[in-house]
């Protein structure tokens, strides 16, 4: 069983593309469900945490593995 309901993988896109590809995602989502993203942009880190900041919905986890980054939100 996942920890997440939905998966999107942006790999090879660079911003603002993982953080739009994610927000259209995320709006199609129930309050509570969760969206894992990956990404390759070191730049989506920060991004994540503005959008969470910025949307209220909450960044549960950000991990970096082997050149790829990992987000899981919440929404709110």
């Amino acid at each position: 069983m996942s920890d997440f309901d939905k998966e999107l993988d942006t790999s090879g896109l660079n911003c603002p593309l993982p953080i739009i590809k994610a927000k259209k995602e995320i709006n199609t989502m129930e309050t509570g469900q969760t969206l894992h993203v990956i990404s390759t942009d070191p730049g989506a880190v920060k991004d994540f945490e503005s959008f969470a900041n910025q949307t209220g919905n909450e960044l549960v986890s950000s991990e970096e593995k082997e050149n790829k980054f990992y987000f899981i939100l919440r929404k709110n």
